[in-house]
């Protein structure tokens, strides 16, 4: 299987275990709601697309292993993290593209981790608040003990007065390794997962509230590793209310009554916070360990995709369409591997005219490097937009993709690229 991460730094073990500060990847839940509807077959269609590198990490101060998602920052300009590079020790950067009429993007490293108190390699990318100072985390470093060599990881925040920790994890109950992007709520609330520690040793869910002048971490849900799932997803938690009341949706990537991970929702009541499994998945055919995060639609419908399962056990494309009452999960496209793709890991990025975009993290052709892809959902066709080379192009896009406002749509690859350290790159549909 091919690593995530082009460090040390190994997420999809295929063993589904070691991590601790090093960033894990599993997956579970439980029990099933509705059998998946019928599997999405279509053959996959090669569509003519441009894709153009816009900025290729040369893995020095600059950064390497851009393993994120990118955020818009309402400025014209993008951010995200990379795992490895910068000033310090090979540690990871946050950094600032700023588009320019033709490639390269002028590229601005907004700090520079040193692997000690501050944090040690960054995954995930950043959050924005609404004064505009970025949030995230680092699954190694700050001032807690040693979990797998470095530290247990911390979530941090960077404003115009620099980089402050908003919690180092200790690595017991309040988890360790976080290795995803935070999400916020309506009142500054973050929410993020873990892949290990927990009272139950397979993760958590935690809460950082801030409270007169300082932060607070609260784990608010621990995964037993069973019937619950286990260890948190690479993609963010998804607010929504689907079913009349705001909450936080997730996956894990282990466990549930299949062992295939499960889809899960966290609901606040009266100051605590309620746990519901609400689907199991089954794997092959049906889909099976969800890596990326959920998204909504305007209907109330959650759409992700899976690392495996699937017609042919590739990974697949999944909706759970709501009524408000129970969820019914139906498989929109199977993966064939081949210059289809296979073993998407990326959260999904939808349209108004209801296509699907994602990457997957493998297939594309003799490279097995990767793809980027569209998925029509009311016809279940899937079109290859681009195949990745394993050259200049990049390889290996293990994140979604986002919007510029113009048409285009930006993501990220985690080797590749002129100096083999990743890069950015633009794709016109």
């Amino acid at each position: 299987m091919k690593a995530l991460l082009s460090s040390n730094l190994v997420r999809f073990a295929v063993s589904y275990s070691v991590l601790a500060a090093l960033l894990a990847g599993c997956g579970g839940s439980q029990s099933p709601v509705q059998p998946p509807l019928a599997s999405g077959n279509a053959r996959p269609i090669r569509a003519t697309s441009s894709e153009q590198v816009v900025y290729s990490f040369a893995g020095g101060t600059d950064g390497a292993d851009p393993a994120t998602d990118l955020t818009s920052g309402g400025d014209g300009s993008f951010y995200g993290t990379t795992v490895t590079g910068g000033r310090y020790y090979n540690c990871g950067t946050i950094f600032k593209l700023t588009p320019r009429s033709s490639p390269p993007w002028q590229e601005s490293v907004l700090y520079n981790f040193t692997c000690y108190g501050d944090g040690k390699n960054p995954y995930g990318g950043v959050t924005f608040d609404r004064n505009a100072d970025l949030f995230g985390t680092t699954v190694a470093g700050g001032s807690g003990p040693i979990c797998a060599g470095d530290g247990c990881g911390v979530a941090w925040e960077l404003n115009a007065s620099g980089e402050s920790v908003l919690h180092s994890f200790a690595g017991g109950d309040d988890g360790y390794g976080p290795g995803g992007a935070l999400t916020m709520d309506r009142k500054g609330n973050l929410y993020g997962t873990t892949p290990d520690g927990g009272a139950h040793y397979s993760g958590v869910v935690y809460e950082l509230s801030h409270h007169k002048g300082s932060w607070r971490e609260r784990v608010i849900h621990a995964f037993n590793g069973g019937s619950e799932g286990g260890v948190g997803s690479l993609g963010r938690l998804l607010i929504a209310g689907l079913d009349g009341t705001r909450g936080l949706y997730g996956v894990t990537e282990i466990g549930g009554a299949h062992g295939a991970g499960t889809l899960y929702k966290l609901d606040r009541r009266s100051g605590k916070w309620l746990f519901t499994t609400l689907y199991s998945f089954k794997s092959t055919p049906d889909c099976g360990s969800p890596y990326g995060g959920l998204i909504a639609d305007r209907h109330g419908n959650l759409y992700g995709t899976t690392y495996y399962g699937g017609a042919n056990g590739l990974g697949c494309v999944f909706k759970f369409a709501s009524d408000r009452m129970y969820y019914k999960e139906s498989v929109l496209y199977s993966f064939k591997g081949g210059n289809d793709g296979s073993a998407p890991t990326s959260t999904l990025l939808l349209n108004g005219r209801g296509t699907l975009y994602g990457t997957t993290s493998a297939g594309g052709g003799s490279c097995d490097c990767g793809t980027v892809f569209k998925l029509n959902t009311k016809t279940g066709a899937e079109s290859v937009l681009h195949s990745f080379s394993g050259g200049q192009d990049g390889s290996y896009p293990y994140y979604g993709l986002v919007p510029d406002g113009s048409g285009h749509l930006l993501g990220t690859t985690a080797t590749g690229g002129t100096s083999n350290q990743g890069v950015a790159f633009e794709i016109t549909p």
